[in-house]
């Protein structure tokens, strides 16, 4: 007798369109790991602007339809495909590259883009490595080549921190965040004439698409 595949819940997308278009569905089988692939039991999932652009079908990448959205995620191994020796059942694991989706109780992910999660990082911590922390550690370390004591505005920060940072927030609650988080200095990009407030800075870090950035440049 043939065994039942085992079905899940999961995020599907039949249509390009806003967010009415993300269908949960409980039928979903769940992925089966191949070759040099891993199944992980997804236990926290990072939600990122850039899955908004595809979903809403303006970015240039375009899923086949129907797909399951999500890219990073953090969890447990749940069985390994072959060739796989670097991982077994119950490792606590992330990836920023999922294959199946991670929307979904279970993804599916080249073991080559999977990474231990260290002990002292909670899965939604895990779940926010990849896109976010990569993506902020490459223009600043990698580009930017930041250095000890040297100032950053990181415009629009309300939910970051790091180094010596000046930022911006649209809101009085964002900007008290901004500050609680480490800034030395917030601004209210929200204001007129705000720019005229900021000087002097080598690097403005931007993490929303704002048209402000051509004025921040000229400073």
């Amino acid at each position: 007798m043939a065994t039942r595949q085992k079905l899940m819940r999961a995020v599907r997308v039949f249509e390009f369109g806003g967010p009415e278009v993300l269908k949960l569905q409980s039928d979903i089988a769940v992925p089966i790991p191949k070759d040099h692939q891993v199944l992980i039991k997804v236990h926290a999932c990072g939600v990122n602007p850039v899955e908004t652009y595809v979903r809403s079908g303006t970015h240039s990448i375009k899923p086949v339809l129907p797909y399951t959205p999500g890219s990073d995620v953090a969890g447990v191994i749940e069985a390994v495909g072959d060739n796989a020796s670097a991982f077994k059942k119950g490792d606590r694991v992330f990836t920023s590259n999922t294959i199946s989706g991670g929307y979904a109780e279970y993804a599916l992910a080249a073991d080559h883009t999977v990474y231990k999660l260290p002990e002292k990082l909670d899965f939604k911590q895990g779940a926010a490595i990849g896109i976010p922390y990569f993506t902020a550690y490459r223009a600043l370390i990698h580009s930017a080549r930041v250095k000890a004591g040297e100032s950053v505005l990181a415009h629009g920060i309300a939910r970051a921190y790091g180094l010596k940072v000046l930022g911006s927030a649209g809101t009085e609650e964002g900007q008290k965040i901004v500050l609680q988080n480490g800034a030395h200095e917030v601004f209210n990009h929200r204001e007129v004439n705000y720019i005229d407030k900021i000087k002097n800075y080598p690097l403005v870090f931007l993490s929303v698409s704002l048209f402000s950035i051509y004025e921040l440049l000229k400073k």
